[in-house]
């Protein structure tokens, strides 16, 4: 499977292409879950995968799977203990003229509210029902043309977390129909939105070392900004 870039007995290792979901309930459709469980299965392994964290479907980058149930509890304990490390990779619209400072780190604290119905969330009072705390960090790495990379640390995982919380902070990811408005429209590259998640880290549940894995982004917008 092409998208296997690392895998033992415990975990598995990939980067997930962009519009492929991790895991859906709509017939028919291929997801990751399913496809690396048929994947095993043809190598006389057991068809079990476990689901350690997610992204959404218009995005790629790099994921790890749990290859049996007591690897899946212990990746889940630092999940839920903001252990395992995720990076992403953006690009974001800039205001007309606007011209950003590099290499210095910002950081968004909002709360948000997840809408399941119509799967998305929005940035609400503190005090609002169901509000949750989402905080990320983000640097910027270069820009050109009104477009700027972005360099995102996510320190809680809320439901579509760095796009809401860019375009609420005035930084709309290229690409994003839904929380992007005209200016991410414009400057999409396809159907795909700009974001990918460029690197993980976790500790190992057999050896208990620390790894860490990272992929380049795929998108062509990206492309844009390459010195």
């Amino acid at each position: 499977m092409d998208a296997v870039i690392y895998e033992d007995d415990e975990v598995l290792i990939l980067h997930k292409k962009s519009g492929i979901p991790v895991q859906t309930k709509r017939a028919g459709e291929k997801d990751m879950v399913s496809l690396l469980r048929n994947y095993r299965a043809e190598k006389g392994e057991e068809p079990f995968i476990g689901l350690v964290h997610r992204l959404d479907q218009p995005v790629e980058g790099v994921m790890v799977f749990a290859k049996n149930r007591q690897a899946l509890s212990f990746l889940n304990r630092q999940v839920l203990q903001g252990k395992l490390e995720k990076h992403y990779h953006a690009i974001v619209c800039l205001q007309p003229g606007e011209r950003v400072k590099t290499g210095e780190n910002y950081t968004l604290t909002d709360y948000l509210i997840k809408d399941g119905k119509n799967n998305c969330s929005f940035v609400a009072e503190p005090s609002a029902p169901r509000a949750k705390k989402a905080v990320l960090s983000y640097r910027f790495l270069k820009q050109r043309e009104g477009l700027a990379e972005v360099l995102v640390k996510l320190h809680t995982g809320r439901h579509h977390q760095i796009r809401v919380q860019m375009s609420h902070g005035g930084y709309p990811l290229a690409g994003d129909r839904k929380y992007g408005g005209d200016r991410a429209l414009q400057a999409a590259e396809g159907n795909h939105i700009a974001l990918c998640a460029a690197k993980i880290g976790f500790i190992h549940p057999k050896t208990l070392k620390k790894m860490e894995f990272s992929v380049l982004p795929e998108n062509p917008i990206f492309r844009k900004l390459k010195d």
